[in-house]
C-alpha cells in the first residue's frame, strides 16, 4: 500500500480584484510626482540638509571624473572685487592711500610733434619712497642754485622756486619733476619743483631749498629749519614734453621725459616683442643700450597708474619735443 504524502496541498489561488478607484488614484499621485521633479529649479538635483543642492550619485558601472567640472551659468560673468589688501605704510610718514587716475584730458599746448593716448593702467606701480597722501617730517636747507641746472638734467631754467631732494628721497632720480609742498613752523608754505640732488651730509627727508624759496619760509641766516613736506599734484598748463640725449641714434639713445604734473614711474619702448620697460639713471634718462624702441612709440606711467602713449616723436638728440598730453591732477 502506497503511504499517503506529507506535503500539504498546495492552496488554490484565487484572483483578487482592485477597485478601478483605486486604480485611478494611485495613476493621479504618480502623474503629480513625477511633475514636481521634472519641473523643479534645480534640475533634478537632490537636497541636502542644509537646504543646499546635493550632486545625484551615479549609478552604478557610470563613470566617474576625478576632477570636478566647473557649472555654466547663463547669467553674466561676476566682477571681480576689488583688493582689500592694506597699504604699506612709507618711509617718514603714514600708509599711503590708494589713488585712482581720472581721465581728464591734458590742456594742449603749440604744435606739438608727437600724437599721445591716455589709458588707466590695471594698478598702480609702486611710488617709491615719496607717496602720494603722505607728510614727511625733516629740515630745510637753501644753497645757489646758479642757473637751475642740477642732477635731474633738464637744463638751465629761470624757475627759482627749486629745491635738492635728499640721496635717500631721491631714489635714483625717481623724484625728479615732483612737485612739494614745504611748510615751517610758522605756518608759510612754498611750493617747489625737485630739480637737484643733495648728496650726503643731507640726510632723509631734508629738502635744500633755492636761496628764493628758502626766504619764503625764514631769513637765510636761520640757516637750517624743521620743516614738514608731501607730494602736490598741481594746475599747470604745460604738456609733457620729451628729449633724446645727446648722441642717440636708432642704435642706442637715452630718453627724458620733461614737465610731467606727477612723478614718473616708468618710461617704457614699444618693440616687436611689445612693451619693454627701459632702466633709469641717476641723471634721469632711460636708456635703451641695444636700440630697441627708439624713435618708436614711448608709454608714460605715473605713480597713480595713468599711462601715457606717444608717438612720432623722432630720434633728434637734444631736442625738446611737445605732445598733446598731460597727466591728470589729483
Amino acid at each position: 500500500m502506497a503511504s499517503s504524502s506529507h506535503r500539504r496541498p498546495r492552496p488554490e489561488r484565487r484572483a483578487r480584484r482592485v477597485p478601478l478607484v483605486t486604480v485611478v488614484a494611485v495613476a493621479a499621485v504618480a502623474l503629480a510626482v513625477s511633475l514636481v521633479v521634472a519641473f523643479r529649479p534645480d534640475g533634478g538635483a537632490e537636497t541636502g540638509a542644509d537646504g543646499g543642492a546635493r550632486a545625484v550619485e551615479p549609478a552604478a558601472g557610470a563613470a566617474v571624473s576625478g576632477s570636478p567640472t566647473a557649472t555654466r551659468t547663463t547669467g553674466p560673468s561676476p566682477s571681480p572685487k576689488p583688493s582689500t589688501a592694506s597699504p604699506s605704510a612709507t618711509a617718514g610718514g603714514t600708509a599711503a592711500p590708494a589713488a585712482t587716475p581720472t581721465g581728464a584730458s591734458g590742456p594742449s599746448g603749440g604744435r606739438p610733434a608727437g600724437t599721445a593716448a591716455r589709458t588707466a593702467a590695471g594698478t598702480a606701480p609702486a611710488a617709491g619712497r615719496i607717496a602720494p597722501g603722505t607728510a614727511y617730517r625733516g629740515v630745510a636747507t637753501s644753497y645757489d642754485v646758479g642757473n637751475g641746472d642740477g642732477a635731474c638734467s633738464y637744463g638751465p631754467t629761470s624757475d627759482v622756486m627749486t629745491a635738492a631732494m635728499n640721496t635717500a628721497d631721491y631714489e635714483t632720480s625717481k623724484a625728479c619733476g615732483a612737485y612739494v609742498l614745504v611748510r615751517a613752523g610758522s605756518g608759510a608754505s612754498i611750493t617747489v619743483r625737485i630739480t637737484n640732488e643733495c648728496p650726503a651730509p643731507c640726510e632723509a627727508g631734508q629738502l635744500d631749498l633755492s636761496r628764493q624759496a628758502f626766504a619764503e619760509l625764514a631769513p637765510l641766516s636761520a640757516g637750517r629749519i624743521p620743516v614738514t613736506w608731501s607730494l602736490l599734484s598741481p594746475a599747470t598748463s604745460d604738456t609733457v614734453s620729451i628729449r633724446y640725449k645727446t648722441g642717440s641714434t636708432r642704435y642706442w639713445c637715452g630718453i627724458q621725459a620733461i614737465g610731467h604734473r606727477n612723478p614718473l614711474a616708468r618710461l617704457e619702448v614699444r618693440t616687436g616683442a611689445g612693451w619693454t620697460r627701459l632702466a633709469r639713471t641717476g641723471y634721469n634718462y632711460f636708456l635703451s643700450e641695444q636700440g630697441s624702441g627708439c624713435g618708436g612709440a614711448l608709454r608714460l606711467t605715473d605713480i597713480y597708474g595713468e599711462r601715457l602713449t606717444v608717438e612720432g616723436i623722432a630720434v633728434r638728440a637734444d631736442v625738446v619735443q611737445p605732445t598733446r598730453v598731460q597727466f591728470a591732477r589729483h
